[in-house]
């Protein structure tokens, strides 16, 4: 029986633990083959890496904080060189602020907007530049990226909203 990702190239920005290790290991069940970038702890990407390999899949790791434009854009190039194209893109990388939104500093918050917004901006259009897909012919994104908290009056902190859409 056939996987229903066979084939698939995904990308999962934070995919080195928690949610973003569960959704590389899930697409690599389902066949794809997958690259995940970390910011930090190489030890937990290659966790999730050698756990993806000996189910039969296969995985990169690529170190890029989403933070940083230039990361992010060098971490789709990769993909890209390694896969030779990309098929599904996993905005998962996030973070908060932890602590009352009266005592966080501007500095905190451009940080959340770098990774939750400017990351996100920068991974879908570098994506898109690369793979938009020829009329006629499939294409898919999930996007998983971090929402506004409200109920924890914590600026940046971020429930997971998944969208999907096929051209």
């Amino acid at each position: 029986m056939s996987k229903q990702l066979e084939g698939k190239i995904a990308l999962i920005t934070g995919g080195s633990r928690g949610i973003g290790a569960a959704i590389a290991k899930r697409l690599a069940a389902d066949g794809a083959k997958v690259a995940i970038t970390y910011t930090k702890g190489a030890d937990a990407a290659a966790s999730v890496i050698n756990e993806i390999e000996r189910a039969g899949g296969k995985a990169i790791g690529i170190q890029a904080d989403a933070a940083d434009a230039n990361a992010v854009k060098a971490a789709v190039e990769k993909t890209f060189a390694t896969f030779g194209r990309l098929d599904v893109l996993v905005n998962n990388a996030g973070t908060a602020i932890p602590k009352p939104f009266e005592e966080a500093t501007l500095e905190e918050m451009d940080r959340v907007l770098d990774i939750n917004v400017r990351g996100v901006f920068v991974a879908t259009q570098c994506r898109g530049a690369r793979a938009c897909p020829i009329r006629g012919h499939e294409g898919s994104r999930q996007d998983v990226h971090p929402g506004p908290g409200q109920r924890d009056r914590k600026p940046g902190h971020h429930g997971q909203q998944c969208a999907a859409g096929s051209d």
